[in-house]
């Protein structure tokens, strides 16, 4: 569930939430009791765990088989075959 940080806009008083995204955002204010409670834009916070996946990571590897192309018969070359 994301966490959401909300600010009252009367008393400054802040404080962050965890919500499901589909709650009815907060608008009360637990401090001065305003309606004027209010979610702020805030960095997502979020970390990234394990060893992560890199260009790298498959340099030792096989390299894949590149696919050959079929030779275009003798009267196509010139591009003007009737077909």
């Amino acid at each position: 569930m994301p966490i959401y940080e909300y600010r009252c806009s009367s008393c400054g008083f802040q404080k962050e939430y965890i919500q499901k995204m589909s709650d009815v955002p907060l608008t009360a204010c637990p401090e001065c009791k305003q309606e004027t409670f209010a979610k702020m834009l805030s960095a997502a916070g979020f970390q990234l765990k394990g060893s992560g996946w890199y260009q790298t990571d498959f340099k030792g590897g096989s390299k894949p088989k590149e696919e050959t192309k079929a030779a275009a018969p003798p009267c196509c070359a010139g591009g003007s075959c009737a077909s």
